[in-house]
């Protein structure tokens, strides 16, 4: 897909406006992949699996042609309000982005939410054991033909818990960073809106992970403690969240918060 194609969509009126900027990116769950730019970009671009293995060189060749089409449609929007970017210091620009960057990745939600993702990984590592044993138990249940649809529902409850805290367990802190990240060159209005957008997208994500721990303990009741622990870390910092960006739980999402 060219530059052209892509400008020719944008204007298509059945694509919500910015419906991309504060979802979670889990388009195989999403109601609104129909009325998403994005998704549909994507999908005119992924007919070729190879193009989506980051092993594979279409991938980096079609990365290469996004980045070129992505600079190409800057220049001429730019062009078009009659912005010149060669008169803009991009050393300076990249210097005070990473400053911002550094900043923000020491913020407490940032130190807490990057926390939260290494003990996912530590427990999962950890408590690899219940599941392989749960597995056991269930297959065994089934071959002998006990409550069959039990099982099934059981086994289908356990990967949807690990596959929704496996989704959020790093997206809260990339999202956390977003909110946090001050940049004084944009609209103070423009900034607050789009932090408190991410900042709900981050509690949303916190939200699904608590209810898909609680799920798991359920299936596990004797790693109570363990689970526990988890839990409490991850309440604290959404209640920080919320604390810091106060108005993030009314932040209405295009399509998401503004479509009955």
């Amino acid at each position: 897909m060219d530059k052209k194609d892509i400008f020719r969509m944008a204007g298509d009126p059945r694509f919500i406006s910015g419906i991309y900027n504060y979802c979670d990116r889990w388009c195989e769950r999403c109601f609104f992949t129909s009325r998403c730019l994005t998704y549909a970009i994507d999908k005119e671009d992924s007919g070729d699996p190879a193009s989506r293995d980051i092993n594979n060189e279409k991938f980096w060749k079609k990365l290469e042609e996004i980045f070129k089409q992505t600079s190409e449609m800057i220049m001429e929007i730019t062009k078009e309000k009659g912005i010149d970017l060669s008169l803009i210091d991009t050393d300076e620009v990249y210097k005070k982005l990473d400053s911002q960057m550094a900043e923000a990745d020491n913020h407490e939600l940032c130190i807490t939410a990057r926390r939260y993702g290494k003990e996912v990984s530590k427990w999962f590592e950890t408590e690899q054991r219940i599941f392989e044993k749960k597995e056991d138990e269930l297959n065994t249940l089934l071959n002998i033909g006990i409550d069959e649809d039990r099982v099934k529902t059981d086994a289908a409850g356990i990967k949807d818990t690990m596959d929704v805290i496996h989704w959020y367990q790093h997206q809260i802190y990339v999202k956390l960073k977003r909110a946090i990240i001050k940049d004084d060159s944009i609209d103070g209005e423009i900034s607050n809106y789009d932090a408190n957008g991410s900042a709900k997208v981050a509690l949303i994500g916190m939200d699904r992970s608590i209810g898909a721990w609680g799920k798991l303990h359920e299936f596990f009741p004797e790693k109570t403690d363990a689970i526990l622990d988890i839990l409490l870390h991850l309440d604290r910092l959404r209640r920080r969240t919320e604390e810091l960006f106060p108005q993030a739980r009314s932040f209405k999402r295009p399509g998401f918060d503004t479509i009955n």
